[in-house]
Order: structure tokens, then C-alpha cells, then sequence
């Protein structure tokens, strides 16, 4: 895989301009930013060309989406991003049944449609919530790709293998609805406690010989690592492209 993107999430905990140093110095040739990173953006693109990096994508929340929908297409024409993705909701914004999971559906959809419309693709970032069954019996990732035709899918393998889920299995049903893949891997029971249970890429249980399989027939070259709390974040830069520079 060339290209490679990181999830500036991963690098919260540190300083903007040494995480870029630390991302850019590891081989990542892009990032895909979150909220945080945008507050100066004059600032983010400064950093960005002294570490000769890209912005190629963006999440970007759903709040911001409703109210604030002029100022996010001109911040991604501003950093030529690639695509837009909503990346969260919160516990209490979750739906409960099928009707909630059909409106909000119908709100992505309609997202999509002005996203679309300034040219770029939108995208859902799935977490594991989206794989628990609602009262209804409904799965509601099945229902809000399926009902929003236009949406697409930055599937985050980690929290699909988080789920109870098979995340080679997801790939290979949804591989024309995905637009981008999240690498992201999950300790063993035990392991990595102080990282919330989270692994460097290929240092964990995901089956990445399964995955690389079905990532074939995945349409995008648009691959992001990212790990939710690394306690050493140039340990899991580094580790995390070794891996993957060794993949077919």
C-alpha cells in the first residue's frame, strides 16, 4: 500500500507540530484531520507543507454538518481534501429502533447530497455500536447504508473485530459501498490495558490475511491507520508501516 494516511486522533495527546514531525519522519504521506486540528487552519496547513503532508480527508461531526455545512465544503476545498466523513454520535444521540435509524439515514442522505454536489464523496465511520441489534432486531449499519444509497463507508476494521464481528466478512459484502478503510487492530484479552485494549497494526488478533483478501476487491486507495489511545505514539507510527510495507 502506498500513500498511507494517519488518523490524527491517534496523536491528540500530542503537540500538533510534533505529531506531524513524528507521522511525516515514519513515512505517512497524509492525515486525515478531526475537529481539533481545524481551529487554526492557517496554522494546520503551515505545519502540514513543512512536513510534507496531505490532508486527504476530514471528520467532521454531525452537528457541524446541520449547522455549519457552507464553512465545511469551503474548509475541504481549502485543503483539497478527498472526502468528508461523519465520524461519531454520542451515547445520547443514538438511535434506539428502526424508525430512528431511518431518520437519521434520511439526514445522511441529505448530507450527502449537498457533499456530493461540491464533488466529493461522504462517508459514515463506524464504530461498534453500529453492529448491536436495536429492540426491533435491527442492525444498524445494514439499515443506514442500505437506506442512504448514496453513502458511503470508512469502515474501521478494529471496531468491527471489537463487535464480536468479522471484519474480513464486512469488506467482502460492502466492498462497492467502501470508500475508505480504517487499519486499526485489537489486543488480546488482557493485553494493552493501558491503551484501552488496543493494538499496533499487526500486533493484535485482526486476521490480516483474511483481510488483505477481500481488500482486493475494495475499490479505494484510500487507507488510514489509526489507533484509539497509543501510549507511544512513534512506536505505533513506525511499527504500524513496518507492517503494513511488508503486505503484498
Amino acid at each position: 500500500m502506498k500513500n498511507l494516511s494517519f488518523q490524527l486522533f491517534s496523536a491528540r495527546n500530542t503537540p500538533l507540530a510534533e505529531a506531524l514531525e513524528i507521522v511525516a519522519s515514519a513515512g505517512y504521506t497524509s492525515v486525515e484531520a478531526y475537529r481539533d486540528n481545524l481551529t487554526d487552519p492557517d496554522e494546520f496547513k503551515k505545519l502540514l507543507a513543512a512536513n510534507k503532508l496531505h490532508c486527504a480527508s476530514v471528520h467532521v461531526g454531525r452537528d457541524e454538518l446541520k449547522n455549519n455545512m457552507p464553512q465545511t465544503l469551503d474548509m475541504a476545498a481549502q485543503f483539497g481534501v478527498r472526502q468528508i466523513v461523519c465520524p461519531y454520535l454520542l451515547p445520547e444521540a443514538r438511535p434506539t429502533d428502526s424508525n430512528g435509524w431511518q431518520l437519521l439515514a434520511e439526514e445522511m442522505a441529505g448530507y450527502c447530497q449537498q457533499i456530493n454536489a461540491a464533488g466529493l464523496p461522504f462517508a459514515w465511520h463506524n464504530h461498534d455500536f453500529e453492529f448491536v441489534r436495536t429492540a426491533d432486531g435491527v442492525l444498524p449499519i445494514r439499515l443506514l447504508l442500505d437506506a442512504a444509497v448514496d453513502l458511503q463507508w470508512e469502515i474501521d476494521l478494529g471496531w468491527i473485530q471489537r463487535a464480536g464481528e468479522d471484519p474480513a466478512s464486512w469488506l467482502r459484502t460492502y466492498a462497492d459501498r467502501i470508500s475508505s478503510v480504517h487499519l486499526k487492530d485489537l489486543a488480546a484479552v488482557g493485553d494493552c490495558l493501558d491503551e484501552d485494549g488496543w493494538a499496533d497494526v499487526g500486533h493484535g488478533v485482526l486476521d490480516w490475511s483474511a483481510i488483505q483478501s477481500e481488500l482486493k476487491s475494495v475499490n479505494t486507495d484510500l487507507y488510514v491507520v489509526e489507533h484509539d489511545n497509543p501510549s507511544d505514539l512513534q512506536r505505533f507510527a513506525q511499527r504500524t508501516i513496518a507492517t503494513i510495507s511488508g503486505w503484498e
